[in-house]
């Protein structure tokens, strides 16, 4: 399964392999070819993970890297419970219970790693944008008070292996010269014009781009399947959105409206994908997200059920100006303690 936890985000080659030899109750992995951690396990309503050694150059790597391994393969799995030995160095414990990544247990020798906690770290998922928590400074536009906005970024934003696809998931920004005419293509298509009813010409649409790019409230993405587009996202601050009035918005809620170009990538495992990524990037972009929400019109019904599959719920229907609209809101907690990524 490739990754690699310790490279800088996008410096190439940012994934590389991670390889397991499991027997009878013990794990091994490589990193590379090279050894990074064996552990022997011991089943039970949590697994218990004995530490029998680890590479002591890349000790919180190989930490990472055996939590990762355990939850990922089973979605269904909430815990770990690791058993360290005294010899561990201290600064490697530090920094895996500064990050998060293991809890104290209440017992010598002995950690947590939650699954709920684990998924919210943001590397190795997110990419240049993981530069920390945008400084906070309220501001007015257009009569609402709202935080102000940190510069978009530019080029991959996210990538995660989907162990279920066996695919890697990536979100970059839209470039208008490198993406029009698959934007345009997309929305000419019947069925998505159907929805967004924004079919047009190529100059409408790179009018439509240009807007949206000099707007600092929305971020536009491409979504991929191994580095193949196959979809449009537009994720915006729902404060300073149409959709402000019809709900109490946070200060940091982020909003989504989606689009699958790409018919061979259709279908709801795919769905299952790449929805669960982008939530997941939007919740790890900025801490202080506490909500997703959407707007889809309600006659899209399919659309409607695969987010209740992942764990949205429907607050309630209401009137845009232009389409009977379903809010379906997904909370950060409920998100995290639910999530079923692999």
């Amino acid at each position: 399964m490739p990754f690699d936890a310790a490279a800088p985000p996008l410096s190439p080659p940012r994934w590389q392999d991670l390889r397991a030899d499991e027997t009878d109750r013990q794990l091994s992995l490589t990193l590379e070819g090279r050894p990074l951690i064996q552990m022997r396990l011991v089943p039970g309503a949590t697994l218990q993970v004995h530490l029998v050694s680890l590479c002591p150059e890349r000790a919180h790597q190989a930490l990472w890297a055996a939590c990762y391994w355990l939850l990922s393969r089973d979605p269904g799995r909430q815990r770990l419970a690791w058993h360290l030995p005294a010899p561990v160095a201290q600064a490697t414990v530090a920094q895996a219970l500064a990050s998060g990544l293991l809890l104290a247990a209440g017992t010598p020798g002995v950690y947590l790693c939650e699954r709920t906690l684990f998924w919210q770290l943001p590397q190795p998922w997110l990419g240049t944008s993981a530069s920390g928590v945008y400084p906070q400074q309220m501001q007015l536009s257009e009569g609402t008070r709202h935080p102000r906005r940190p510069p978009k970024p530019a080029g991959e934003v996210y990538r995660r292996f989907d162990a279920r696809l066996g695919s890697w998931v990536s979100l970059r920004t839209l470039e208008i010269d490198r993406d029009l005419e698959r934007f345009n293509r997309w929305q000419n298509n019947p069925r998505v014009e159907a929805f967004w009813q924004e079919g047009g010409s190529l100059n409408q649409h790179r009018e439509y781009l240009a807007k949206l790019e000099a707007d600092p409230r929305t971020l536009t993405l491409i979504g991929c399947f191994d580095d193949e587009p196959f979809a449009y996202f537009e994720a915006y601050w729902a404060k300073e959105h149409g959709i402000a009035p019809y709900y109490t918005a946070d200060d940091y809620d982020r909003g989504v409206h989606m689009l699958v170009g790409e018919e061979s990538h259709r279908g709801p495992h795919k769905v299952a994908s790449w929805l669960s990524a982008l939530v997941h990037y939007l919740f790890l972009d900025d801490p202080r997200t506490q909500r997703v929400v959407a707007e889809p019109r309600t006659s899209n019904g399919k659309m409607i059920g695969y987010m209740h599959d992942q764990c949205f719920h429907c607050e309630k229907e209401f009137d845009f100006p232009h389409k009977r609209a379903a809010l379906m809101i997904l909370g950060r907690e409920r998100y995290f303690d639910h999530c079923k990524l692999a």
